[in-house]
């Protein structure tokens, strides 16, 4: 009686693709059930569908089976009887949408290809039998996620194969070497020892460095191999260096890598990573994150922008200073300090305690500010984009304009979703370049810089869709000038009110940069 209650507490049986026969494809079962029961209830479904009383459910004495057709193919949700059907076809709707994510054409071939990334996706829709609060693009983040683990893993690992076939080749080389001068010499060649003459030792050392030295000849790919659009995964000589360029900058975040020869001496000394040139002994760096959302047809909904200013001492001698700050914000920022700090004026900062001094080799916080406005006078760049819709599909043009002239704005991505299943876009006029990510399904629109000479730009496209399919569009930049315009001036101790010599770094970077 027990088990029997808690198994009518569920909502959502099982999740299956089906042929009109009732073959199951793909089949995700939510709670505890047979194969032989999913493949009977599966096998029933389409005699139930053809007594024509339904078109998107059908029901018997001990389930109800929510379906949506897929071409050649059904989606059907098998639910208990007391579920609520609106919420049942809302999550049908989204299951459906997740199929061509991962599937170009809607056959049982791509199917069970695609078997797993399908139902790895219909795990995040529903969980113990009840739908989880999640979109298409939730979905696709959560099963694409990286993990750093496997990362450094891998790295580390085809770190060691390099070292080791470059030790390979390295003592193949000695070993050559050390017979020609045998051979010179009018001496026996050096041998591996080991079993048979001193002229089967000679033939056994000739062909294994043959065929350890055959590798050094560059190969060419086959020009047949070449996939079809932009992929990085064929390109020759470029995975090594990039494998290790991670694992420098692993080590200089502070990950402890651990590599299994010990032969990396003057060669590999040059590559450490330096520090850089213009840190001194009092270094502050000024960050801010913008977090802002607009509307498509104008109007700033909401902006936030976030800054601080870091203070790092690493000479005992610096502990005991002051630091001027030139506070030139005419947006509205409003500044705090931390309890042990005291802001005069809002210009100078200095330790309450003026007989202390600043903790070395550690960042500490003396200034944030934070700035949140709806005025759209504010709004660093502004993107608009206008889709039509044509007899051919959607004609869209895409416009940037960057309205704080005093800003300069480093790799600039302006992300723009596609409709799945359509090919790819056509690009006519553009400024900068673009990539199509047909897995993702988007348009990436790159512009290295964009300050007062690159201040405006567009981009033109045309695709099969209409205007709603091509927001949100998601934009990402960096840049070395801050938005709120608080820098510092200058740093001088405490005793005597001498300059200290420091360095300083700014950062205004993209949290959220939206267009709905």
């Amino acid at each position: 009686m027990f088990l029997t209650s808690l198994k009518s507490l569920q909502v959502l049986l099982a999740a299956a693709v089906c042929t009109k026969a009732g073959k199951a494809i793909v089949s995700r079962q939510f709670v505890e059930m047979t194969r032989t029961r999913v493949e009977g209830l599966l096998a029933a479904f389409p005699k139930l569908m053809n007594t024509g009383k339904q078109h998107t459910f059908v029901e018997t004495e001990s389930v109800r089976y929510v379906y949506q057709p897929l071409e050649k193919l059904y989606m059907v949700l098998i639910t208990t009887k007391n579920s609520n059907i609106l919420e049942d076809l809302e999550t049908l709707r989204l299951f459906s949408r997740v199929i061509p994510e991962y599937c170009r054409v809607l056959e049982e071939s791509e199917i069970s290809e695609h078997c797993f990334d399908i139902i790895f996706a219909f795990d995040e829709i529903v969980a113990l039998g009840y739908r989880e609060n999640v979109n298409l693009a939730q979905i696709r983040t959560f099963t694409e996620m990286d993990s750093h683990e496997e990362k450094v893993f891998r790295a580390v690992r085809e770190t060691q194969e390099r070292e080791a076939k470059a030790e390979m080749k390295r003592k193949a080389k000695e070993l050559q070497r050390a017979r020609q001068d045998a051979e010179r010499a009018g001496k026996k060649s050096p041998g591996f020892g080991g079993f048979g003459s001193s002229g089967m030792s000679s033939v056994t050392s000739a062909t294994i460095i043959t065929d350890t030295i055959e590798p050094e000849k560059p190969k060419v790919a086959p020009a047949s191999v070449r996939p079809s659009g932009s992929s990085k995964a064929l390109k020759l000589g470029v995975k090594g260096k990039e494998v290790d360029n991670f694992v420098d900058k692993l080590k200089s975040e502070g990950e402890n890598i651990i590599t299994s020869s010990a032969g990396r001496k003057a060669s590999e000394a040059s590559k450490v990573l330096q520090p850089p040139v213009n840190i001194e002994s009092v270094h502050l760096r000024v960050e801010e994150k913008i977090s802002l959302t607009c509307g498509r047809d104008g109007g700033l909904q909401n902006m936030e922008v976030l800054g601080m200013i870091t203070l790092k001492v690493t000479d005992e001698k610096n502990g005991r200073i002051s630091i001027l700050i030139n506070n030139n914000d005419k947006k509205g920022a409003q500044l705090q300090v931390p309890s042990k700090i005291f802001c005069l004026g809002h210009s100078l900062i200095v330790l309450k305690n003026q007989d202390k001094s600043f903790p070395l080799n550690s960042d500490l916080g003396v200034l944030k500010w934070r700035l949140q406005s709806t005025d759209e006078s504010l709004i660093p760049l502004t993107i608009n984009c206008w889709p039509s819709e044509s007899g051919s599909g959607c004609d869209v043009n895409i416009e940037y304009e960057l309205q704080d002239q005093g800003l300069e704005l480093n790799d600039v991505v302006i992300t723009i979703p596609l409709p799945s299943g359509v090919g790819a876009p056509v690009v006519g006029d553009l400024d900068g370049q673009y990539n199509h990510d047909s897995r993702k399904n988007i348009l990436e629109w790159s512009l290295p810089v964009i300050d007062e000479k690159n201040k405006s730009g567009s981009l033109e496209f045309s695709i099969d869709g209409k205007p709603n399919d091509f927001f949100p569009i998601h934009v990402s930049f960096v840049s070395k000038r801050n938005f709120c315009d608080i820098q510092m001036a200058k740093v001088t101790y405490i005793e005597g009110g001498s300059p200290v010599k420091f360095s300083s770094e700014t950062s205004f970077v993209v949290d959220k940069y939206e267009i709905l």
